[in-house]
């Protein structure tokens, strides 16, 4: 799944970054933010303009805004959701 199709306040494991759909800059900065394959990264918010721009992601400790094209460059694999938490959303 792509990044920018990831549910809101669903985390995920990065797991591809196809860097060639990124100019060099941009793979830099998203690297120095911690954007990278194996990092951990949480939807938090999508912006109300049409196409959803931009993206906020919970990496770490941080809160990072990333354009929609961005996020499509981004392969994930959600987390699954811990059985506890998953029996308090159906109670």
């Amino acid at each position: 799944m792509l990044l920018d199709q990831l549910p809101k306040n669903q985390s995920a494991h990065i797991d591809a970054i196809d860097w060639s759909a990124l100019s060099e800059s941009e793979g830099q900065r998203l690297r120095a933010l911690g954007i990278d394959e194996g990092a951990t990264v949480e939807t938090a918010h999508r912006g109300v303009f049409f196409g959803h721009d931009p993206l906020a992601v919970r990496v770490g400790r941080m809160m990072v805004a990333l354009r929609r094209v961005h996020a499509r460059a981004i392969w994930v694999t959600p987390h699954k959701q811990d059985a506890k938490a998953a029996g308090a959303l159906k109670t």
